[in-house]
């Protein structure tokens, strides 16, 4: 492995966070993108070919080690991990529906909920997850709420575009549950 891919790697073992390709850059000033992205693909393929317990994931705007999806059980049931709080049904479905139709506002998301949604949406903005994005231009102009860098690193997502599009998720609803009538849909009759 390269100094280069070592550099990295320490960096990347030092951070709690995924650390975006341009801070990388900038630990060594001599290094083009071209041999930062080189070096990246060095050590993701070290982790791999080598078999080792963690990987190099490109995941929230940035690059992190973590450790491999079969490892994660064993390393919570002994509570080694510090794992994330657990989200409410409240919370994920606010969380859903911020992801999805982002930019959008309070009035909108207790409209399609049926209930406040206010301390659900302090929740997430305490946590990191949502943010205010902009203002809209209808009266009032209220708050517009959209998704972090820190929600694309807890779902893994290296962008929205990542996703699962309405249509899948309709298809994986009814398929885990064979016995239903027909699949959900938001739709209104």
């Amino acid at each position: 492995m390269n100094s280069l891919a070592k550099l990295l790697e320490a960096a990347l073992f030092a951070s709690p966070r995924p650390v975006p390709t341009e801070e990388l850059a900038a630990l060594d000033a001599d290094a083009s993108p071209a041999a930062v992205q080189s070096a990246l693909d060095e050590l993701r393929e070290h982790y791999d070919v080598d078999g080792h317990a963690v990987e190099l994931v490109d995941a929230g705007g940035g690059w992190q080690i973590l450790t491999r999806p079969e490892y994660t059980e064993a390393i919570e049931r002994a509570q080694m991990a510090q794992r994330p709080r657990r989200l409410s049904p409240a919370a994920l479905e606010t969380l859903a529906l911020v992801a999805y139709r982002q930019p959008i506002g309070r009035a909108d998301i207790e409209e399609i909920r049926g209930v406040d949604v206010g301390s659900v949406l302090k929740s997430l903005h305490e946590r990191g997850l949502i943010d205010v994005v902009a203002r809209s231009e209808a009266l009032g102009r209220p708050l517009l709420y959209g998704t972090t860098a820190a929600f694309l690193e807890q779902f893994a997502l290296r962008h929205l575009e990542e996703l699962p599009r309405t249509d899948e998720l309709a298809i994986a609803l009814r398929d885990r549950n064979p016995d239903a009538a027909e699949p959900i849909t938001n739709e209104v009759p």
